[in-house]
C-alpha cells in the first residue's frame, strides 16, 4: 500500500538552492573583480577582497555559534556580503576598516535580524554607509589606475562632471569619455564599480540565468536616464558613472531587502533612480546609489503591501469596532 508524504514547500527537486543563487552571484561579479584588479595593481585589491569575505564568513560563523543556532556559511550568502562589500570600497582603505565593515554587515545588520532572509537592509551597502560617515576621509581616497605608471589619488567621474575647467586645469584631470566610463580606463572610484562593461556582462549573465529579474535593474537605470534628459543633463554619463550598474544589478535585486512582486520591482527601481537623481543633481555628495537602495529597502515591506495579488473570491476580514 503506497503511503501519503506530506512535505513542506518546494516539492519540485530542481529547485536552485541558496547556494546555487549565491554562487552564481559570485560568478557574476568576478569580471567586476578581475578588471579592478588588473587597474589597480592586483596585490592591493585582492588582499582588500580576501579580508572582507575572510572577516564576514568568520564574523557569520562565530555570531551563529554564540546564538546557538545551525551554521549558515555553507549557503555562501557571507561570501556574496564579504564580495560586494569590497566591490563598494575604495582600494586604499585601511584593512581594519574593512573588518568594521564586515562586523556591521553580519552581525549588526544580518544576524541580529535573524539571519539570511530576515535583514531589513541590504548589508553590504549599509556597512558602506557607516563607514563613509564614520571615516569620510578614508573612503573618499580615490585613486586613478594609470596603466603602465604609477596611480594617484584623483577625483571621481562624478565629482569631474561638476568641476569647472579651470578647477579640472589645476588638478591635472580632464572629465573622461564613454568608452573610459565604459571599459574603466583611468577611471577613480571603488574597486567593483569603475567597469560598467565588466557590471554589465555579470547582469546579463544572471538574467540569463533566472536569478534576477530584469525589471528592477532597468527602471533604475531607465528612470535615472530620463530625469537626466529631462533636466538637460548627459543621461548616458550618469547611468555609466559611479555605482549605477553595481547598485541596480547586484543589490537593487537583493532576494531579502527588495520586494518579489513585480509591479514591487518596477516601483522599487522608479524609488531608487529618483533618489539618485535627486541627491547627485541637488545634494553636495555626488553619488546617491548606495543611500537610494537603503531607503527603499526601508519601504520594500510597504511597497509589497501595496502591491500584492489579491486572493480571488476572498474577503477582507472585518475591522473590530468597539
Amino acid at each position: 500500500m503506497n503511503k501519503l508524504i506530506v512535505s513542506p514547500s518546494p516539492h519540485d527537486e530542481n529547485y536552485t538552492k541558496t547556494s546555487g543563487i549565491m554562487l552564481n552571484v559570485i560568478i557574476a561579479l568576478l569580471p567586476a573583480l578581475a578588471v579592478g584588479c588588473y587597474m589597480f595593481s592586483v596585490v592591493r585589491p585582492l588582499i582588500l577582497t580576501a579580508v572582507c569575505v575572510t572577516s564576514c564568513v568568520l564574523f557569520e560563523y562565530i555570531c551563529r555559534k554564540i546564538m546557538k543556532r545551525p551554521n549558515t556559511i555553507g549557503d555562501l550568502s557571507a561570501v556574496v556580503t564579504g564580495l560586494l562589500l569590497a566591490m563598494n570600497l575604495p582600494v586604499t582603505l585601511p584593512y581594519w576598516m574593512a573588518v568594521i565593515g564586515a562586523f556591521i554587515a553580519i552581525v549588526v545588520v544580518k544576524q541580529l535580524f535573524g539571519g539570511l532572509g530576515q535583514n531589513f537592509a541590504n548589508p553590504a551597502i549599509t556597512a558602506r554607509i557607516v563607514l563613509m560617515v564614520s571615516f569620510p576621509a578614508a573612503m573618499t581616497d580615490w585613486v586613478i589606475p594609470k596603466i603602465g605608471r604609477d596611480a594617484v589619488s584623483g577625483a571621481t567621474p562624478l565629482a569631474l562632471e561638476k568641476m569647472s575647467s579651470a578647477e579640472l586645469q589645476e588638478i591635472g584631470q580632464s572629465v573622461p569619455s564613454y568608452s573610459d566610463l565604459f571599459f574603466g580606463w583611468d577611471i577613480g572610484g571603488c574597486l567593483g564599480e569603475i567597469s560598467a562593461a565588466a557590471l554589465l556582462l555579470g547582469g546579463i549573465y544572471l538574467i540569463i540565468r533566472k536569478i534576477i529579474s530584469p525589471a528592477a535593474p532597468l527602471t533604475f537605470i531607465g528612470s535615472l536616464a530620463l530625469l537626466t534628459f529631462i533636466t538637460g543633463g548627459d543621461p548616458l554619463y550618469q547611468i555609466l558613472s559611479g555605482g549605477v550598474f553595481l547598485g541596480a544589478f547586484f543589490m537593487a535585486t537583493d532576494y531579502a531587502t527588495t520586494p518579489i512582486t513585480a509591479k514591487g520591482k518596477i516601483i522599487f527601481g522608479l524609488g531608487c533612480g529618483i533618489i539618485t537623481f535627486v541627491i547627485r543633481q541637488f545634494g553636495s555628495y555626488p553619488e546617491g546609489v548606495s543611500f537610494s537602495i537603503l531607503l527603499m529597502n526601508v519601504l520594500t515591506p510597504y511597497i509589497e503591501m501595496l502591491t500584492r495579488s489579491k486572493v480571488f473570491g476572498a474577503k477582507e476580514a472585518a475591522k473590530n469596532e468597539g
